[in-house]
C-alpha cells in the first residue's frame, strides 16, 4: 500500500475544489507539481531547481510567453 501524497495548493485558488490550480507536494526531498485538473500528470524537481524557477517568474523572465 503506497501512503497517499499531502498535496497544497495555494490560498490564492479559493476554496471551491473545481477551480485548476498548481498543487505542490514535498515528498522524500523532492518537490512534485501538478495542475489540479490533469492530477496524473505530476512533475519532479529540486527545491533548489523550483526556488531559481520561482525567482525567475518574479523577475518576469518569463513574460514574454504569455
Amino acid at each position: 500500500m503506497t501512503e497517499a501524497i499531502n498535496w497544497q495548493k495555494s490560498s490564492f485558488s479559493g476554496p471551491d475544489d473545481n477551480q485548476s490550480c498548481i498543487e505542490l507536494a514535498f515528498i522524500e526531498g523532492l518537490i512534485k507539481l501538478r495542475e489540479s485538473d490533469d492530477p496524473g500528470v505530476i512533475v519532479t524537481t529540486s527545491p533548489a531547481k523550483l526556488r531559481a524557477f520561482l525567482l525567475g517568474v518574479k523577475a518576469g523572465e518569463f513574460d514574454h510567453l504569455i
